[in-house]
């Protein structure tokens, strides 16, 4: 992790700390600090030409109306996708304290359309009506005007490390959900040398445009790690379009102001819940990654969703988890905008998305869906206590409509729960992390496709299951069965029982070996039959633990007494 991160990081932390304490709440700070943190970044950007933009607009504003203006000014920027016409930046600003509030809203103004935009998901109007109410604006100017942000200082990366560490600061503070708004990114570095591992040659050549897309992107982190990937390791004359969409306001102001420093096309970052206000419908993408926020309740747009649920052409048609976890809506959205020639997806869920649901359940149902239709390539376990603010088992699931020959019909499980390194410092919850040779060698597991200690490779049959109700009968006080007009047993209720039996596996021979011994008067309705898949790496990976002897145990026993007794002869003394 770049060292120019944790410097910025903690500076702008400090000011934080420094300047709001006793005015703001702690849970506030993200609300003021960002949004000067993203203005920094721009005013760096721009700082080398903003001279020449201001000659422009005084040369322009009476000629030309806004719309005409914004080629001009952009081209006087430097080609930029922004620009602010105002005498002002928050160096500028610092240098006048008595008019501190009138020059600022004169800077924010002569921001682009697409800066405005940014500046009022992060409602700074109010933020600024608080700062100046508290004489505190121009002490946070001047704080933010010693901090250098510009390009040349600190790189695309180093600003995502950035935002992110405050990010995880701020939602510690705030108790934000676990897993929202960022991904380390050596765990997205993971995610797109798995993506690409069998499909560099694709990319080479020339005039090769994809795109990237990704439903819950927050600060960005997953589109650009994908982009700089992929022009850096494969070829960097491929053309790469981003898309992405957030519901947090915060969050989507950042990775918005992030594509546009970068100089791409900023109107493909879009604002909205991606369930019920899908801002790309209709459009599908060559790849698309995500981290859905884990375990994040989706009862407030259950009519919306239950409606397209009951439309057998609509996104959620096979099936609808529980309420209170929609991570695998996020799955089902995405494969809805698979290209028909073929995608790539690669998503991060807890472990409730592998094996939550019995058979006949919303969960088993889309899993059904996903490997009947040979959808799901490789699940990949990674260690605990990997991400800023949870601790929790987390999971890579690779999903792809067009497996190379060697894949399909199987699928890959990767266990490497123990390829990590420890940190020097723990990050909030983070506590391991992945390096580079971490990385490479999950993706040669991956790649070379064949079985070991750590890795499995199974028919799509292994990962399902029959749920088939085994029935017992009633008997009378004589101890006789009692029998329906049919003459045929009347079932007990009571004693009704199920059995989970492999696809692979007979179901009659499975009862005539497995139940019939017990139970002999025991049989199967088979008409009520469930197909249900799960996908358990416990299962598969478990190592055994062998029980310590009792030698072991009864010299702990002594051991621990031992101690106790002279804790207490200390006390008494």
């Amino acid at each position: 992790m770049p060292n120019n991160f944790t410097d910025k990081a903690n500076f702008i932390w400090n000011v934080a700390d420094d300047v709001l304490r006793g005015t703001f709440k702690a849970h506030e700070y993200g609300d003021v600090i960002l949004p000067f943190v993203v203005l920094r970044r721009l005013d760096a950007v721009l700082e080398a030409k903003k001279d020449d933009v201001i000659a422009g607009y005084d040369q322009f504003k009476g000629m030309l109306d806004e719309e005409r203006l914004v080629p001009v000014l952009k081209q006087a920027a430097g080609g930029t996708n922004f620009y602010n016409h105002s005498l002002f930046d928050l160096r500028r600003l610092a240098q006048d304290a008595g008019n501190v509030e009138l020059n600022f809203n004169n800077y924010i103004n002569g921001y682009s359309k697409n800066v405005r935009d940014i500046i009022e998901n992060f409602q700074l109007v109010k933020v600024v009506e608080k700062l100046v109410k508290n004489d505190l604006l121009f002490l946070l100017v001047e704080k933010f005007a010693e901090v250098d942000l510009s390009p040349a200082k600190v790189t695309n990366h180093e600003m995502g490390y950035i935002f992110e560490e405050l990010l995880r600061r701020f939602s510690e503070m705030s108790n934000e959900t676990a897993g929202e708004h960022y991904t380390p990114r050596e765990v997205i570095r993971l995610m797109v040398s798995l993506m690409f591992a069998e499909h560099r040659d694709e990319l080479l050549g020339a005039g090769i445009i994809r795109s990237v897309y990704d439903p819950a992107c927050g600060t960005g982190g997953m589109l650009i790690t994908a982009k700089d990937y992929i022009q850096a390791e494969i070829n960097p004359n491929v053309e790469i379009v981003m898309y992405g969409q957030e519901l947090n306001e915060q969050t989507y102001a950042i990775a918005k102001s992030d594509v546009l420093i970068m100089g791409e096309n900023a109107e493909n970052i879009r604002q909205g819940n991606s369930f019920t206000q899908d801002k790309f419908k209709g459009q599908q993408f060559s790849y698309m990654l995500s981290n859905p926020p884990f375990g994040v309740s989706w009862k407030k747009e259950e009519a919306f969703i239950e409606n397209e649920a009951n439309d057998p052409h609509g996104r959620f048609s096979a099936g609808t988890p529980r309420s209170s976890d929609g991570a695998l809506m996020f799955l089902q959205h995405m494969i809805s905008k698979m290209e028909a020639g073929g995608s790539r997806i690669a998503i991060i869920f807890n472990g409730s998305p592998l094996f939550t649901g019995d058979a006949g359940s919303g969960e088993s149902n889309i899993r059904k869906w996903i490997i009947e239709n040979d959808w799901l390539e490789a699940v990949i376990a990674m260690p605990t206590e990997m991400f800023y603010n949870t601790g929790i088992a987390t999971y890579i699931w690779m999903v792809t409509n067009r497996k190379p020959n060697h894949r399909k019909g199987k699928v890959q499980l990767i266990n490497s729960v123990n390829l990590y390194e420890s940190l020097l410092k723990n990050l909030g919850s983070k506590r391991k992390r992945f390096s580079d040779s971490h990385i490479e060698q999950i993706t040669e597991i991956y790649s070379r496709f064949v079985k070991s200690e750590n890795c499995l490779i199974l028919d799509n049959a292994d990962l399902g299951y029959t749920k088939v109700t085994v029935e017992r009968p009633i008997y009378n006080k004589k101890g006789k069965i009692e029998t329906d007009k049919q003459g045929q047993p009347k079932p007990d209720s009571s004693l009704r029982d199920f059995e989970k039996i492999p696809l692979k596996v007979d179901i009659d021979a499975y009862f005539e070996r497995e139940v019939k011994p017990n139970v002999p008067d025991a049989w199967m309705d088979r008409s009520k039959d469930k197909v249900g898949y799960e996908i358990s790496f416990t299962k598969y990976f478990y190592e055994y633990q062998p029980l310590r002897s009792l030698a072991e145990i009864k010299a702990d026993i002594l051991k621990l007494e031992a101690e106790t007794d002279g804790l207490l002869g200390e006390i008494l003394e």
